[in-house]
């Protein structure tokens, strides 16, 4: 019988391993996926792709152990050989391969060019092929960087107090209803999937005061549009004993300033593979919806179409404006109309046909939206029966307020529309690792 005591430590090495101090001359062992192999004659240069990135071996005919004319793209191997300098290499260093061990073949050549810096493919293809389109080096970039996005959420709220939650994406009942719900049976009853986890984060702040989810929501909307899917990750966050709606406009600031900061230190290798430049978040500009909207009606010559709800083009001009006026990349809309946010949505006092909220919009496009929530539960109660609702199938929401709440708000980010807008693509299916739109589902 064998016992396992722990972590195992293995004789093969990765790229930062390999960049330590006192490493260059020494014989190496590394594995990896042939990337690609560039063929010279009596010496070729295999490219091996490896999680932290791209290693250079050097095949020498008469030295390295190996027929080059037995490897292919594809192939997982296990090479062994001296490490040196060069220039020219990946990372400034190469491995002089001695041996070369094959771990894996694949069946079939590869249906899409992924050795190319940028592949020369459809986003359709890409997608039909997603598990190999993958692998090249800038989309995987993307996806390191959205990594690096909820971790710095992550990292951010457990600094600030707050709890990770997990709550369940089938209910009874939906937090925004509307007719853009997922239905099914569940063991014979009626069931919905979660367009958010807001009942079960307000919940939840009477527990703890500060709570977060990084969790799918799921929006039944006939939308085939470049922003939207059907199935999507949402960072939320809950915060208690507020003194208003700005309290969570300036945690998601500091979300952001944390989150840039955190990119710019540990992910510098991926920025520089997609040539970003990281937006300012030192200060975001908070504008009301009514004034934004005049002020760039008058800017620009357009005319208000929907005096409740921003229309994309709004979003693009008034990010424009913000970018031409404040030099802002971010920008916060607040006091959206009553009629156009969810029943919980606290009314500004002092005008109620506007509510204490807000969205977030960056580069042209909303990423968030947020704000104060009702409290009170007997006002939470007057707010349903102005808009028609019965406390049917949320009892258990509302009995959290009915046995007392504090003054509480939160919000929710988009991740693949903030991942998107960040690396400078133009449709979210490009920053969605499996997308899930009105025609797929699959892979």
């Amino acid at each position: 019988m064998d016992y396992i005591t722990g972590f195992k430590e293995k004789d093969t090495m990765e790229i930062s391993e390999l960049l330590a101090e006192g490493m260059l001359g020494r014989t190496v062992k590394v594995n990896g996926a042939v990337h690609v192999i560039r063929d010279m004659g009596e010496i070729a240069f295999i490219i091996l792709r490896k999680r932290e990135g791209l290693l250079q071996g050097v095949y020498e005919e008469g030295i390295t152990r190996f027929d080059l004319k037995d490897l292919r793209e594809g192939f997982t191997v296990e090479i062994t050989g001296t490490l040196a300098e060069s220039d020219k290499a990946p990372n400034g260093i190469e491995i002089r391969i001695i041996e070369i061990k094959v771990l894996s073949e694949p069946a079939e050549s590869m249906p899409l060019p992924v050795n190319k810096w940028k592949m020369p493919t459809s986003l359709e293809a890409k997608l039909n092929y997603r598990p190999i389109s993958l692998r090249n080096i800038r989309e995987r970039a993307k996806f390191k960087l959205q990594e690096g996005i909820v971790r710095g959420f992550r990292d951010f709220l457990y600094g600030e107090g707050f709890t990770e939650i997990h709550t369940p994406k089938i209910g009874a009942k939906s937090a925004e209803g509307g007719a853009n719900l997922f239905r099914l049976e569940y063991f014979h009853r009626p069931a919905i999937l979660q367009q958010s986890p807001q009942f079960y984060k307000q919940m939840m702040v009477g527990v703890y005061d500060r709570v977060f989810e990084t969790a799918p929501v799921f929006r039944a909307e006939k939308h085939n549009t470049k922003r939207h899917l059907n199935e999507y990750t949402s960072l939320d966050f809950e915060m208690g004993y507020i003194d208003g709606f700005e309290d969570i406009m300036a945690m998601e600031t500091g979300f952001l300033q944390y989150t840039m900061q955190l990119l710019e230190k540990e992910y510098a290798r991926e920025l520089q593979i997609l040539g970003i430049t990281l937006p300012r978040t030192d200060v975001i500009p908070a504008v009301r919806f009514d004034e934004i909207k005049q002020l760039v009606s008058e800017k620009y010559e357009r005319k208000m179409r929907n005096p409740f709800d921003l229309e994309p083009e709004e979003e693009v001009l008034i990010s424009q404006y913000a970018k031409e006026e404040w030099d802002a990349d971010f920008i916060f809309v607040t006091h959206y109309p009553s009629k156009k946010r969810p029943f919980y949505a606290m009314d500004d006092p002092e005008d109620t046909r506007y509510t204490l909220s807000f969205d977030l919009l960056f580069r042209g496009m909303e990423i968030t939206t947020g704000g104060q929530r009702i409290h009170d539960y007997h006002k939470l109660l007057e707010k349903m029966e102005t808009r028609g609702m019965t406390e049917e199938g949320m009892e258990q929401y509302l009995s959290a307020f009915k046995y007392g709440m504090p003054p509480h708000g939160g919000l929710g980010i988009g991740m693949e529309r903030l991942t998107m807008k960040l690396v400078g693509e133009d449709n979210v299916r490009e920053t969605t690792l499996f997308p899930r739109d009105l025609s797929r589902l699959e892979p």
